[in-house]
């Protein structure tokens, strides 16, 4: 896939009345901003495809302009998003500074590649789907926040690549960033509706100021550079071996209940004790499968990671519309293989994950932390860490910047470990990353694990059609040099 650069802008946040004056603006980091300080960006890419106006004459005169626009005047709402992240090193924690001057780097693009299948479901390199995100400066010492990248498929369609720095926001704000950017760019209004408009009051994070502290503590355990802690600037990522290949399996609706009924049926325990959601569902089928993928020693320690969202736990609740992080991570530590490679192994994962999930209701905050930071903390080396990413309610595809939904997205960024993306629509997705030598080997696993799932789900292709009416969710999963593909039967 040829790439070529054919722009690099600085897009100025529009600035309203209250925005006018020359002081620069300061949003400190909460609690929740904290404990990503160290994460490497969250990258998304949303595909669209073009119908009309696909010519790069109609491209570049018509569709760039507006983008470029819209962009200017969302940014004056989601102002942050301009800014830099700076720590001095008198101060105890970093903060958010957005300076008259600041801007967002946005990358315009131009491929070669075959638009349909870089943006479909099936076989493609992992390298390719990497080139469509931007690169961003969290490699010096005052990061920038934002950088976006607008990737155009002469006559056949575009793509929209993300690149945050976690500490600036979660996925349901990137999101809800997006959706507003779209608003702006379809509708050409200058103003967002009320669902859509960013609260950026961080007083609502009402949290012991301790547990600020413990996060930073726990941040210097684990960092490589303690005696320049305070450093902002990340080490740098592996390149990513043109033997990864990425490719998306389709699980239906109908899976999903066939997988709740059989832990119904087979816990020991009544479902109504259990929390039987689609991510519990889910998450714990594609957890014994990966674990069961791994094969090797039986006694290896395993863990599960996820976020909660904590808008809803406060007492009043944080807005829905919090610009920022308002998520925690919670573990399911202190497990071994063997737990998840028998018969039941599929259901043991439904109690586990139920069993965190109602917890999170009852707990303190300082108790989910101190969890959370001990678990962490007794990690063993050599632990299979699987983690999830996203959500399947953030309505990321109703994102219609004028020339209609996207026809899919991708999580960029787990493509660094065994993670699991979801994200909203009909069916679920089940996407594979599988990481070899050769990529001739992984086709052929590629190709087994096609054959298998599609015979197990009753499809004569795994590229069903998707009705957009009711949510489902997208994952994804690494295999290393593992035994062998596993999907659980249904």
């Amino acid at each position: 896939m040829a790439l070529k650069v054919t722009k690099i802008s600085r897009v100025n946040p529009t600035r309203n009345s209250s925005h006018d004056s020359n002081n620069s603006l300061v949003y400190p980091l909460t609690f929740f901003d904290l404990r990503w300080l160290k994460f490497h960006p969250t990258e998304r890419v949303i595909f669209y495809k073009l119908n009309t106006n696909s010519s790069p004459e109609s491209f570049h005169s018509m569709i760039l302009p507006k983008l470029e626009h819209s962009l200017s005047i969302v940014l004056g709402h989601y102002l942050p998003l301009a800014g830099r992240l700076t720590w001095d090193p008198k101060d105890p924690k970093p903060y958010i500074v957005v300076s008259t001057q600041d801007s967002v780097s946005l990358t315009v693009v131009e491929s070669d590649a075959d638009f349909s299948r870089i943006s479909g479901k099936g076989l493609r390199p992992e390298t390719e789907i990497r080139a469509l995100v931007p690169e961003s400066s969290v490699f010096c010492e005052s990061p920038s926040l934002l950088s976006l990248q607008v990737t155009f498929f002469p006559n056949q369609g575009f793509c929209i690549g993300v690149s945050a720095h976690h500490s600036i926001m979660d996925g349901k704000t990137m999101v809800r960033f997006i959706k507003s950017w779209a608003h702006i760019c379809k509708h050409g209004s200058m103003d967002l509706p009320n669902d859509l408009t960013p609260f950026l009051d961080r007083s609502v994070i009402n949290v012991p100021s301790s547990l600020d502290a413990k996060i930073l503590e726990l941040l210097s355990y684990f960092s490589k550079e303690k005696d320049n802690f305070k450093s902002l600037k990340l080490v740098p990522i592996e390149e990513i071996s043109p033997d990864y290949v990425r490719v998306t399996l389709e699980l239906n609706r109908e899976n999903i209940e066939k997988l709740r009924e059989r832990a119904k049926r087979e816990s020991a325990r009544s479902h109504l004790e259990l929390h039987l959601s689609t991510f519990v569902i889910a998450n714990a089928y594609m957890w014994t499968c990966l674990v069961k993928t791994r094969g090797g020693d039986v006694n290896r320690p395993v863990r599960f990671m996820y976020v909660a969202d904590f808008r809803n736990r406060f007492d009043p609740p944080v807005p829905d519309t919090y610009f920022g992080n308002c998520v925690f991570p919670i573990g399911c530590f202190g497990y071994k293989a063997d737990v998840f490679l028998g018969e039941d192994g599929y259901v043991t994962a439904v109690e586990i994950l139920s069993d965190s999930i109602r917890s999170i209701g009852s707990q303190e905050m300082e108790t989910i932390c101190d969890l959370y930071i001990d678990g962490t903390k007794s990690v063993k080396p050599g632990t299979q860490t699987s983690s999830i990413a996203g959500s399947n309610r953030f309505g990321l595809y109703g994102s219609d910047f004028g020339w209609g939904k996207p026809c899919n997205s991708e999580i960029v960024s787990i493509n660094r470990n065994e993670a699991i993306s979801m994200s909203e629509r009909t069916v679920t997705y089940s996407s594979i990353e599988i990481q070899k030598y050769h990529s001739n080997i992984a086709k052929h696993i590629y190709e087994i694990v096609l054959k298998r799932v599609c015979a197990k789900f009753g499809y004569k292709t795994c590229f069903g059609i998707i009705n957009e009416n009711y949510p489902i969710f997208k994952a994804r999963y690494v295999v290393n040099d593992y035994s062998q593909p596993y999907m659980l039967s249904l």
